[in-house]
């Protein structure tokens, strides 16, 4: 099985509390380490189990490509992921600003005619905005079926996935033939959360990521790491969502004590408006 995993590198999703924004709404992320979106990661996590036996991960059983939009700042995390097991990278020279979901969706697309993976992968949003449609616009392009929000993941045989989706209160199993596009959430890196062909049933995972030794990182210098264009893919760069401008919601104004049940339901009907 050949899968490509689609990654983006975010601001540092546990400081972005530190984030700042200039008087003219603009964010300033100055002094935030640079990291893969987790969710990305846990979709390349989802690859390796998926393309080897759990009892012998440094053998791979298919290939695992990663692909980034992104400056060339971006290609320490691609090799942080060969570290880890992927067996080639690609990285399309992009800024953020010069991106949006459909960019991407349909630089993924150009990139899937060229490499035709069985299977490609994503996290089910990214961690610096919490958009998710990438994976859905991707599998409209391609006209490939998909499956959002995996929380578990079955290969048959490397030709079908039995994808037991995370939904309202339940899990919804459902099976999507290969080629095809999925969406992972943080729940597909428990221990028996990936049941590969490849792997014995009874192999148990060590619950979340793995990380790659700095051996691996300087052994996955000699790894494949290739640089493209949008123009390569046949995407026109124009986005078509534009950032305008944020800001800091209103401060709530100080709460109020009560000293009784009655006064609470005369101030919710009188003051609340509740009706």
């Amino acid at each position: 099985m050949k899968i490509l995993v689609a990654v983006k590198r975010v601001s540092d999703p546990d400081n972005l509390n530190k984030i700042k924004l200039s008087p003219q709404g603009k964010i300033d992320a100055t002094g935030l380490e640079p990291k893969p979106s987790p969710y990305d990661e846990y979709a390349l996590e989802t690859a390796l189990r998926l393309t080897e036996n759990g009892t012998n991960p440094k053998q791979r059983q298919g290939e695992v490509v990663v692909v980034t939009f992104g400056p060339k700042e971006a290609e320490q995390m691609l090799r942080a992921m060969l570290g880890t097991g992927a067996d080639r990278a690609i990285r399309v020279d992009a800024t953020d600003e010069a991106l949006d979901g459909d960019v991407v969706a349909r630089g993924l697309k150009g990139l899937v005619d060229k490499e035709k993976p069985d299977l490609v992968l994503l996290g089910y949003q990214q961690a610096e905005h919490e958009s998710n449609e990438v994976g859905q616009m991707l599998a409209e392009h391609l006209g490939w079926p998909q499956a959002t929000f995996a929380g578990a993941i079955q290969s048959e045989d490397d030709k079908a996935l039995l994808v037991g989706r995370e939904v309202e209160g339940a899990v919804a199993r459902v099976r999507v033939t290969l080629p095809a596009v999925v969406t992972v959430l943080d729940k597909i890196v428990h221990p028996k959360s990936v049941q590969s062909k490849h792997t014995p049933a009874t192999h148990t995972y060590a619950d979340g990521v793995r990380f790659a030794a700095l051996m691996a990182i300087m052994a996955a210098k000699k790894k494949p790491l290739a640089e493209m264009k949008l123009a390569d893919l046949g995407v026109d760069p124009a986005p078509k969502v534009r950032y305008g401008a944020s800001e800091m919601p209103p401060k709530r104004a100080a709460g109020v004590k009560v000293k009784d049940v009655k006064e609470l339901v005369t101030k919710l009907k009188t003051e609340a408006k509740v009706v």
